[in-house]
């Protein structure tokens, strides 16, 4: 196999068409002790397919504790990092080396470090969906699910720094009134909603209740019935009494929501252009077939130096020691 094979991430190796994948994957697994995580946002299949799905927290719990000799993370890049970060003795794979986030992305950490020397004052709090590199100059990681309790647990006096999602922040800030500096960056899926048309579509369904991921902008959420993680919005929908929601959030989220479901109506929240935009680009370009070539290959793997999983490591693990404190 030459460096180009290799440096295409095995995504145009062809597959033979007759091939039941889903049993093809299954017999993999079990010949390679191989384990699959996969994201709320991944696409059906993948979810159905998948041994363990979850929100950012929950997978990191999972990759911590798997007895897996091979995790195959279907998610985006970040997430395979966190796992091989927690398992560095375990081959961490990706199916598409190319899955990226724009929430990571718009977090450089130059940038950061610099941003950082500015506050030395501060502890660093940042939001699990970050590259190692910034989780390394990072005090305590946190999800969604536990960013609030994160920052309560501190003192009332200690200065934070919250990265890299600033919508995130600014309504962790606004919830516990803490003195944050939020960096200034955002989740390209989650800052697309229009307002307009979720009022307009409200005005459709009144019946129905708006929910809706804390990365969405602070308009947005004003509107919310209920704000909450990928499995706060999935257990709020199962135990409420309602029969339609409006979901502002990725929309691979509405696969497990209507199996757990049927009998409810899940809406999209609508972007404000005609594109699909509330599809995450980057959890999408992670298909089946690019799974089973993954497995059968055991590539593209995920690397990282042992001195940055080290440092990347310590606030992670204080994430999850807060976590089980809290029965998070």
């Amino acid at each position: 196999m030459g460096d180009d094979f290799l440096s295409k991430g095995f995504l145009d190796v062809p597959i033979d068409l007759s091939l039941d994948l889903f049993q093809e994957i299954n017999k993999l697994k079990k010949e390679k002790n191989a384990v699959i995580l996969a994201h709320y946002y991944q696409e059906a299949d993948i979810q159905d397919i998948a041994d363990f799905i979850g929100d950012s927290l929950a997978l990191s719990q999972q990759a911590a504790k798997t007895n897996a000799d091979i995790i195959v993370f279907a998610g985006v890049h970040f997430m395979a990092e966190t796992a091989k970060i927690l398992c560095p003795d375990k081959k961490v794979l990706l199916p598409d080396l190319n899955a990226g986030c724009s929430l990571a992305d718009s977090c450089p950490a130059d940038k950061f470090a610099e941003f950082k020397s500015k506050h030395p004052d501060h502890l660093v709090i940042s939001y699990i969906n970050c590259s190692a590199e910034i989780k390394a100059l990072t005090d305590i990681i946190c999800t969604s699910s536990n960013a609030e309790k994160i920052v309560e647990s501190l003192p009332k006096d200690q200065k934070i720094i919250f990265a890299p999602d600033k919508n995130l922040g600014a309504y962790i800030r606004k919830k516990t009134r803490r003195d944050m500096v939020l960096w200034d960056g955002s989740c390209m899926v989650h800052e697309i909603f229009s307002l307009e048309k979720i009022i307009k579509l409200k005005n459709q369904h009144p019946d129905a209740k708006v929910i809706a991921h804390p990365e969405c902008e602070a308009a947005v959420l004003e509107v919310a019935d209920y704000i909450g993680s990928t499995s706060g919005l999935l257990t709020y929908a199962s135990k409420s009494g309602a029969k339609k929601f409006i979901v502002a959030t990725e929309t691979g989220i509405l696969h497990q929501m209507q199996k757990n479901c049927p009998d409810k109506l899940f809406i999209p929240a609508p972007p404000n252009n005609s594109c699909a935009c509330n599809d995450c680009p980057h959890m999408k370009l992670n298909t089946l077939e690019k799974l089973y070539n993954c497995l059968k290959f055991e590539q593209p793997e995920i690397n990282l130096s042992d001195d940055l999983i080290l440092r990347a490591k310590k606030p992670i693990i204080k994430m999850l020691v807060l976590s089980a404190q809290f029965g998070l």
